[in-house]
């Protein structure tokens, strides 16, 4: 009988069986191809995890946090790409199961997965005291805040292109239900993992907090900013993005230190948060190399 959370990549077709029983705390009587359980599906990863999809998203948790990973499940034609995972799976005991395809669809309720799902621990937001704390002194630096940004597909793009251009943070208030998902981390191609989430305070302590820190504050704005690619960027700058649709909120774009925004043809009102977040990213990585 072979083992569905197998502990050990499968033997290349025509090999000798293997002799030696698997652990007894891992064996199951199912086959390696059984479908994945119903209860199993509609279960999913447990509240402290979450269930990651995506070659390049579960790569990345592999190289920053492999001890997170708890299950992977994934198509026969993934192993060779995932033989160094599915090596350290067999050496720390965590299961790993081939299915078919139709499972991975189920799991990941996407037929986006590349192959491979991922239930792994969440990554909590950090305090933003402690982040501020572990700043480098002395560099340029970029961080992100989001108000009110919430659609997991911007979200993951977001991280891509903070992860890009090596921005230091991402700045959640401390209200903020955004938080990963599955989606996002497979939009983000492994950026999920390269740039911090960070829990505010109250609004206005935060401003304090960062400004202390030597950042100043830029509220992005659809119209009637300054023009981004005249303007004097700070070697040390937050940039304020707003929700899809609305924008942002006009009593903190107020209070900003800077008011920016892009400009364009206008054939179309404006780009949407994940593009023009690229944008403004890269005009402050291009004024502080």
């Amino acid at each position: 009988m072979s083992n569905p959370w197998n502990t050990r990549p499968p033997r290349p077709p025509g090999s000798a069986p293997e002799r030696r029983r698997p652990p007894r705390a891992q064996e199951d009587h199912r086959p390696a191809h059984a479908a994945v359980p119903r209860e199993e599906r509609a279960a999913g990863a447990s509240r402290s995890e979450l269930r990651m999809y995506g070659l390049n998203a579960v790569h990345a948790v592999f190289a920053r946090r492999p001890e997170a990973i708890r299950k992977v499940y994934l198509l026969e034609s993934r192993i060779p790409a995932l033989k160094p995972l599915l090596a350290w799976c067999v050496k720390q005991r965590v299961g790993y199961r081939v299915v078919e395809e139709g499972d991975l669809d189920r799991l990941a309720a996407s037929t986006h997965h590349e192959g491979v799902v991922a239930d792994v621990v969440k990554a909590e937001p950090v305090p933003m005291g402690d982040w501020l704390r572990a700043l480098p002194a002395g560099q340029p630096l970029a961080a992100l805040w989001l108000d009110g940004v919430g659609n997991p597909h911007n979200f993951g793009a977001i991280l891509r292109s903070a992860a890009h251009f090596g921005v230091a943070g991402i700045l959640l208030p401390r209200d903020s239900t955004l938080a990963l998902s599955g989606a996002a981390a497979r939009v983000s191609e492994g950026g999920a993992e390269q740039v911090p989430l960070v829990r505010m305070g109250q609004a206005d302590n935060a401003a304090t907090q960062l400004r202390s820190a030597g950042f100043s504050l830029a509220a992005t704005l659809v119209r009637g900013g300054d023009d981004l690619f005249a303007a004097t960027l700070p070697q040390r700058l937050v940039y304020v993005m707003g929700a899809e649709g609305e924008g942002m909120d006009a009593r903190l774009a107020e209070a900003c230190d800077l008011r920016l925004s892009i400009p364009g043809s206008g054939a179309v009102e404006s780009l949407n948060v994940a593009a023009a977040t690229a944008v403004f990213l890269a005009q402050w990585k291009q004024r502080n190399r």
